[in-house]
């Protein structure tokens, strides 16, 4: 794609001006990419979406999902960048490239060790306010994980792809993870309500001490104890591989001043159904072996993050016996 043509084409179809700078790709994004766009009228982020992800049978349903429950944050006062409206539709579409358009906010995200209380605190009660929108007592299906790790170790020898020396050798944990989670998802609270779905550090931009919420399309209903656990790690330390327990402590409490679920549940449970890793590995393995990518620029993506997240798979294993202490110490 002519990047340059298409933004020229994008700002005269949406009226959004004339543009005064060239177009600056923002760091960050690990599936979407994400520019800069400053004009006559004003300065905005666009997100170009992947590609071979709106390939999916349930791209456009999540898509079109998430833009609904977006604007009831939006109603409910949730601090968010919020995707802009034009010709009455969220999801904007030209030759083919599917994008949203947001007002760019002069904020930054937070290194982890940049974390501290106070952000734990923020983002602790946000995240009951958003839980407290739409709870939902009710039977949910929760769907099994089956990934053949081992089809994609073999994969990746044949390939020589540098992935290989990575997960070689984590076929048990990789399996033992997914078989003992896929046991953990029955045993979860009959209960789903409106979840980010994706906010850790990287998807909160902070101004000072105000913040608000971005990557607002993994918007959807789910279980919100595994989303509470999930984020206490990642504003913890967890993406060190090295989490704080105060940090994870002071995350939880902030949580539960302020929520209306029951709060005296089997954690050990949701220990062991808090591995999406798994799938996000599964998705930056086929990158990595060019699976459903089409561009070195995600295939280095996605060895990079194959890296991290067998790391992060390795340590969840290692430090299980202090999470479940500290959750019984809250």
């Amino acid at each position: 794609m002519n990047e340059s043509l298409f933004f020229k084409k994008m700002v005269k179809n949406l009226n959004l001006g004339n543009i005064i700078e060239e177009p600056l790709k923002v760091t960050g994004g690990l599936t979407h990419r994400m520019f800069k766009v400053c004009t006559d009228k004003g300065k905005y982020v666009v997100k170009l979406l992947n590609p071979n992800i709106m390939k999916r049978p349930t791209a456009m349903k999540n898509f079109k999902r998430a833009d609904i429950i977006e604007e009831i944050l939006k109603q409910n006062n949730i601090s968010a960048v919020y995707s802009l409206i034009f010709n009455n539709k969220k999801m904007q579409e030209i030759d083919n490239q599917y994008f949203y358009v947001y007002e760019w906010f002069d904020g930054k995200t937070l290194n982890n060790n940049e974390i501290t209380n106070y952000h734990c605190e923020e983002i602790g009660k946000v995240l009951a306010k958003i839980h407290n929108i739409d709870l939902k007592y009710e039977n949910i299906e929760q769907k099994e994980k089956n990934i053949n790790f081992e089809y994609y170790i073999n994969l990746a020898k044949e390939k020589r792809s540098p992935i290989y020396e990575m997960i070689y050798d984590k076929l048990d944990i990789l399996n033992e993870s997914m078989n003992k989670g896929n046991i953990a998802i029955h045993k979860l609270p009959n209960i789903s309500t409106i979840c980010h779905n994706d906010l850790d550090s990287k998807n909160v931009m902070w101004l000072n001490n105000e913040y608000k919420i971005i990557d607002l399309e993994c918007l959807g209903y789910s279980n919100p104890y595994l989303e509470l656990y999930e984020l206490a790690l990642c504003w913890s330390g967890y993406e060190k591989c090295n989490v704080n327990f105060d940090l994870f402590k002071t995350f939880f409490k902030a949580y539960f001043n302020d929520t209306n679920l029951d709060t005296n549940i089997d954690w050990e449970s949701i220990y062991y159904a808090n591995n999406g890793r798994l799938e996000w590995l599964e998705f930056n393995i086929k990158r990595s072996l060019m699976i459903d990518c089409d561009s070195k620029e995600e295939q280095e993506i996605g060895i990079n993050e194959v890296k991290e997240t067998i790391e992060h798979v390795v340590y969840y294993n290692n430090v299980k016996d202090d999470i479940l202490y500290n959750l019984k110490c809250l």
